[in-house]
């Protein structure tokens, strides 16, 4: 295992060739299975992701079914040739069950479930390539899908992760970088209201230390919601253009 100090080169950069403060490449697009109720697929760096979203509906099972809202289901896994391992995981894999219950807790406060009681909204996770990011990387897919399926939320939810090298803060780890030893944080944030929605610690990060870390993956989470409404506007525009095209025939 390499040290901290090859993490980053004395200009600055990182083995992938980015600034610390720097986001790894973003490529998002929503609406892309046309079977589910909302979809989206999305590349951070090269982790990729698929949320597909299915709801509200009657809930599978009634111990599931609240009177005053909807229950969330999160179902996480990792496609067999997402890493070179070719490694077959159980759907009971205990880090699976451990992003899933953290992605349902994020959007049970950021979906107003109120609207739809006794339903169920089901949310299906699947990791195609791995390489870091993979919890920050769900929630944003998840984020787009739920728009995408036309559930109302109080406001997206745009997560990020930022570690420290040395005393370097960096942002959005890619896989080397966690496996480094690196102190890392995963956050997820309500951008127009600041509020935080998920709070993640892979590892001890000294208390001096904790506040510039954070702050970067808020900015990164802030990055990302610009990347975000661009897309998601983009794609309301063509529905809104095929719609108007249609009703012109």
């Amino acid at each position: 295992m390499s040290s901290g100090l090859d993490l980053l080169s004395p200009e600055g950069l990182r083995i992938d060739g980015r600034r610390a403060n720097e986001l790894r490449r973003v490529n998002c697009k929503t609406g892309i299975l046309v079977q589910a109720d909302g979809s989206a697929y999305i590349e951070q760096g090269n982790t990729k992701c698929i949320a597909t979203v299915y709801g509200p509906r009657e809930p599978s099972h009634k111990n599931l079914q609240y009177h005053d809202r909807a229950s969330i289901n999160v179902e996480y896994s990792i496609a067999t040739f997402s890493t070179s391992e070719r490694k077959q995981r159980s759907k009971m894999d205990r880090r699976f069950i451990e992003i899933a219950n953290i992605v349902k807790q994020t959007f049970e406060t950021a979906v107003i479930t109120s609207l739809y009681p006794r339903s169920q909204i089901d949310i299906y996770l699947q990791i195609l390539q791995i390489d870091g990011g993979a919890l920050h990387t769900s929630i944003n897919a998840a984020t787009l899908a739920l728009i995408d399926a036309g559930i109302p939320m109080k406001e997206y939810v745009c997560a990020c992760s930022a570690g420290c090298v040395e005393d370097t803060p960096i942002l959005d780890l890619n896989y080397f970088e966690e496996n480094n030893f690196t102190p890392t944080l995963t956050v997820a944030v309500m951008p127009n209201s600041g509020k935080i929605s998920t709070l993640v610690s892979e590892s001890r990060l000294h208390l001096d230390k904790f506040e510039p870390v954070f702050n970067l993956a808020v900015s990164g989470c802030k990055q990302l919601h610009s990347v975000f409404d661009d897309v998601i506007r983009k794609s309301t525009t063509e529905l809104a253009n095929r719609v108007m095209e249609k009703q012109k025939e």
